[in-house]
């Protein structure tokens, strides 16, 4: 079968972008080149390929998770079931950040809870003068964000094994990022699509959602220098309770930012102390 009536076949249940993609992954080629060569026939062994891998996104894997890897921000990132599939709405948070962080000074970063390392790394790459600190839980997590930060040569970073501040002792931060669990632990979504293969760890947090946030808000201030930031991103429907949790804890000059589909995704605030 040719390269261009196998992906026409697989279009039927998948889009174009994902047919290719995953064609591009069994042949080890770029997009260019698949097109350059739509008319070359496949071997049997590879269509086989091919096939095993159509069969497990009809399945519902995520395709993150079928190729290993996610583009984030510029970034090639290894992932796996181990982590959160970074998403684009993050690149938020990623955008915002760097609008607070100086491009040619020092200064000391937190990535609270870094999974795949996304965040983190990003705003390592764009702002070198930064140390950029990333914890996670998950030692597994950890592990993935270690060589994702070696594949990509970034050096302005260290990773920590930590619950949240647990292992942070009284180190102090400029600011504090974070993309934690928020979504609401009995929400029908967490049994559909993509999120059914995401570990449960990094994605649900009390009936509310809320569970994580509140802990990251109330304990911050103490590892934030002064005038510090802390940035978090939350759900669709979470602005205003993460703004009056900030409030509460002493955060001024509280503001938000949206994600791609115009939905607030970020709420930031400044703690002077």
């Amino acid at each position: 079968m040719q390269i261009k009536s196998t992906l026409i076949s697989a279009t039927a249940f998948l889009s174009t972008m994902e047919a290719q993609l995953l064609l591009q992954h069994v042949l080890n080629a770029n997009r260019a080149w698949l097109i350059a060569h739509e008319n070359d026939a496949l071997e049997a062994n590879t269509h086989a390929e091919f096939e095993a891998l159509l069969k497990r996104r009809l399945n519902g894997e995520p395709i993150a998770y079928i190729l290993g890897y996610r583009e984030f921000y510029g970034l090639k990132l290894k992932v796996t079931p181990d982590t959160l599939i970074p998403r684009p709405d993050t690149e938020t948070l990623v955008e915002t950040a760097l609008g607070k962080i100086p491009q040619n000074q020092a200064c000391k970063i937190l990535d609270l809870g870094t999974g795949t390392g996304a965040i983190a790394l990003a705003i390592a790459q764009h702002r070198p003068h930064a140390f950029v600190m990333a914890t996670d839980a998950s030692e597994k997590a950890l592990n993935i964000a270690k060589e994702n930060a070696k594949n990509l040569g970034i050096n302005n970073i260290e990773f920590m094994q930590s619950d949240w501040f647990g292992a942070l002792q009284n180190q102090t931060f400029d600011l504090i990022v974070s993309n934690p669990p928020y979504i609401e632990e009995n929400d029908a979504h967490l049994k559909q699509g993509d999120l059914r293969y995401e570990p449960i760890s990094a994605l649900a947090s009390g009936i509310d959602g809320l569970n994580d946030i509140k802990q990251i808000i109330s304990a911050a201030p103490k590892h934030l220098n002064p005038h510090g930031y802390l940035l978090l991103e939350h759900g669709y429907n979470q602005a205003k309770s993460v703004a009056a949790l900030m409030t509460q804890a002493g955060f001024t000059e509280i503001s938000h930012a949206k994600d791609l589909a115009d939905i607030i995704r970020v709420t930031l605030g400044r703690f002077k102390s």
